[in-house]
């Protein structure tokens, strides 16, 4: 089945200083089924989010594989030196062929 996930939000400054540290927030609401029984209640199906991919013009900077001890609604913080002006595409995937895309642009000041 494939589609699409929830929207996902991000959080990153819009212009940066030549050589600065920026931080990026990233997070996306997913529920991160297991699929392993919880107390008497039946199993429901595994419902995981296995991959996050950030990259910059074009060429991939962070990836993160998501496993069964991720967290649901996983967050993501990381820091990126900014040297040129950069366009930043995140891209979820989950074990369905569902994902989830945003893009932003930071300018060099």
């Amino acid at each position: 089945m494939s589609g699409t996930l929830a929207q996902p939000r991000v959080r990153m400054p819009r212009s940066a200083k030549l050589g600065e540290v920026i931080e990026i927030r990233t997070l996306i609401e997913h529920r991160m089924d297991t699929g392993l029984p919880h107390g008497d209640a039946p199993p429901v199906p595994r419902d995981m989010l296995n991959r996050l991919v950030v990259r910059r013009n074009g060429s991939v900077i962070f990836a993160a594989e998501l496993r069964n001890g991720t967290a649901a609604n996983p967050y993501h913080v990381f820091f990126v030196r900014i040297e040129v002006p950069s366009v930043f595409e995140f891209m979820w995937s989950d074990e369905r062929g569902k994902s989830a895309t945003a893009t932003h642009s930071v300018a060099v000041t």
